[in-house]
């Protein structure tokens, strides 16, 4: 099954690349490797706001990762020049969590994005990660996440 037919069976649609916020570029690629810039959650179009341990909720978080994780399949559709199935492997997730200094289920809120990808991608999808409890994102998003891929 292509990655295409995997994200119509998620009832996905990739979204177009966002238009970056500040003096950077989507994703850069060099050789093999592209890395997509970090992706902040939205919802409704709007960043999606809030800090864990404060008012937002684990499993909510889990969605929101879900969901940059659907922003970064369409930044990494582009970089691929539209294929997906030029994904050699995902290589590695960096993600943020917008937590208060108690909280400590970043990595239960990337989830989200782990889960996802390798639903879509198969054992190409197991990556490498790190989950960082930090004290703000930028527009007060309550998660941010880049990725790293290998193209073939």
């Amino acid at each position: 099954m292509s990655i295409y037919d995997k994200l119509a069976a998620l009832n996905i649609t990739l979204p177009p690349v966002a238009t970056p916020a500040a003096a950077y570029v989507p994703y850069a690629q060099t050789g093999n490797l592209v890395f997509l810039s970090g992706h902040i959650a939205r919802k409704d179009g709007k960043p999606w706001v809030g800090q864990f341990g404060r008012d937002i909720a684990t499993e909510d978080g889990k969605a929101a990762a879900r969901a940059v994780a659907i922003d970064l399949l369409g930044t990494l559709h582009a970089a691929t020049g539209g294929d997906l199935n030029r994904v050699r492997r995902i290589v590695k997730v960096m993600s943020l969590v917008n937590s208060t200094s108690d909280f400590t289920e970043q990595h239960l809120v990337t989830n989200g994005a782990s889960e996802l990808l390798g639903e879509v991608f198969g054992d190409k999808g197991k990556h490498a990660r790190s989950a960082f409890g930090v004290a703000q994102i930028p527009m007060g998003a309550c998660v941010e996440i880049e990725l790293i891929a290998e193209l073939a």
